[in-house]
């Protein structure tokens, strides 16, 4: 029974290890990249975002208007309020190139777009 026990436990601490560098690993190579994007007058500027591909991504929005903005993108499956002079941070997956498109839902005529290449 002894023997059992033993077995048992270096089982559980072998899977117990294995479960936590695989949850850890992609934290400690995987390299964010930041973006930052403003709003102000109800505008993104810029309008266009650079980002590189396949690398996630770090996007702060510095909303620069006295109103709450939410910044949405459908492509991106993100929402996000950021308040009247206050900042905003998105940390997004490592995307494929493409374009994502983006808008403030308070204001939907302010539109922008992120570019993955």
């Amino acid at each position: 029974m002894n023997s059992l026990f033993k077995m048992l436990v270096m089982a559980v601490s072998f899977l117990a290890l294995l479960a936590a560098s695989s949850w850890i690993e992609p934290a400690v190579h995987a390299q964010e990249v930041a973006v930052q994007i403003s709003v102000k007058s109800h505008r993104f500027q810029p309008t266009e975002i650079r980002a590189s591909a396949n690398t996630p991504i770090i996007l702060r929005i510095k909303n620069l208007d006295a109103t709450p903005m939410e910044f949405e993108s459908v492509s991106l499956r993100v929402e996000k309020v950021v308040v009247g002079n206050g900042e905003g941070i998105i940390r997004l997956r490592a995307l494929s190139p493409g374009r994502y498109e983006f808008f403030d839902d308070f204001h939907p005529e302010t539109r922008g777009t992120l570019l993955v290449q």
